[in-house]
């Protein structure tokens, strides 16, 4: 298969939230198809089933080479509503998150496109476009309860994850960042991702417009993000059905002293 997808396992179970949308997407790119026109089918698919502002927020994929020389990448979605698009994992997983997440998606592309306008596009990001780019990349959605949210507050891994290891059967996880699902095809034991939680009272099927209202660039700007090594969470790698994987502090690191 082209551009690498022929190495995601889809069996993963990080991939599970993707894999109905990214197999028949990966299945055309294999025949040939370029990563943007299969995304282009699948979207015209979604419009079919999707609610008028779902729709709305849908973006057109088109190829890398449509990105206007000098010009910033996320002004020119916020401008032409179209996401560049090369042939391989890194952007075929954004495409995904496009697709699964179009009212999150464009407001965080709203909220770099404002920093843009309003600093211009220079060396220094700026702590909101900072966090909006550590967000997009290698952002984890979590829903737990506040006994485990607070053992990571404190990375107090143990409790974390070996203590109340059962509530985690009660947990809903999903990756939204990009290059970290990138990253996860070859996965390897410190990948670390930035969680953000997500309410207990937010059902999966409100996630995508729960989290467009939740990303403002205020909160994005405090970095409200947990670090924390993703296949730590129980059931996504079987190394860590064993206790003594979360001891190696080299991954797991103890917190700093104060």
């Amino acid at each position: 298969m082209a551009c690498g997808l022929s190495r995601i396992d889809w069996s993963a179970p990080w991939l599970q939230p993707w894999r109905d949308a990214g197999t028949r997407i990966a299945q055309q790119v294999a025949q040939g198809t370029s990563v943007a026109t299969a995304c282009n089918t699948a979207l015209a698919l979604l419009r079919q089933g999707t609610s008028s502002e779902s729709a709305q927020c849908h973006v057109a994929f088109v190829p890398q080479a449509d990105l206007p020389e000098g010009m910033a990448y996320e002004q020119f979605i916020f401008e032409a509503r179209k996401v560049p698009t090369r042939d391989g994992l890194h952007d075929f997983f954004n495409a995904l998150c496009w697709l699964h997440f179009p009212l999150a998606k464009k407001q965080l592309n709203q909220v770099q496109a404002e920093s843009i306008q309003a600093q211009g596009v220079g060396a220094v990001r700026g702590p909101v476009r900072d966090a909006v780019t550590v967000f997009d990349e290698n952002a984890c959605l979590l829903q737990v309860p506040d006994v485990i949210w607070d053992a990571l507050e404190r990375r107090d891994w143990r409790a974390a994850f070996v203590t109340h290891r059962a509530l985690w059967h009660a947990a809903n996880m999903q990756i939204f960042g990009h290059a970290a699902l990138e990253k996860l095809v070859n996965p390897y034991k410190a990948i670390t991702v930035h969680m953000w939680r997500v309410p207990l009272n937010v059902p999966l099927t409100a996630w995508d417009a729960w989290l467009a209202a939740d990303l403002q660039a205020d909160k994005l700007a405090q970095k409200p993000f947990l670090p924390t090594p993703v296949l730590g969470i129980p059931s996504w790698w079987s190394d860590n059905a064993s206790p003594d994987f979360y001891q190696d502090t080299q991954v797991f690191r103890l917190p700093r002293a104060t």
